[in-house]
């Protein structure tokens, strides 16, 4: 293997574990929105909230010249699976 072709894969190697230690930040933070949500009785979904977001990220991706369909899809991918943790947070909760 080329030297060329190592230090470009090492460089995608260190992103995908910044990616990794992101998504797990960001989970961690969305537990604490699903904990608050259910002790507040919210509903686990927020279409308006989503909305915004994907229509932000979409500019984003464009600004970084990366494909937004592409961008939106792993945006909802992410999104369905904080919902699903939200209802478990939900489903969890003591009744009152």
């Amino acid at each position: 293997m080329s030297d060329t072709l190592r230090d470009y894969r090492r460089s995608i190697d260190n992103i995908d574990a910044a990616l990794v230690h992101l998504l797990a930040e960001r989970f961690k933070i969305t537990q604490k929105v699903g904990a608050y949500k259910a002790a507040a009785g919210l509903p686990p979904a927020d279409p308006a909230r989503e909305a915004e977001q994907v229509a932000r990220l979409r500019r984003l991706a464009q600004e970084a010249e990366l494909d937004p369909d592409f961008t939106e899809k792993f945006l909802r991918f992410i999104i369905d699976e904080v919902i699903r943790h939200h209802e478990r947070a939900g489903s969890s909760r003591p009744p009152a």
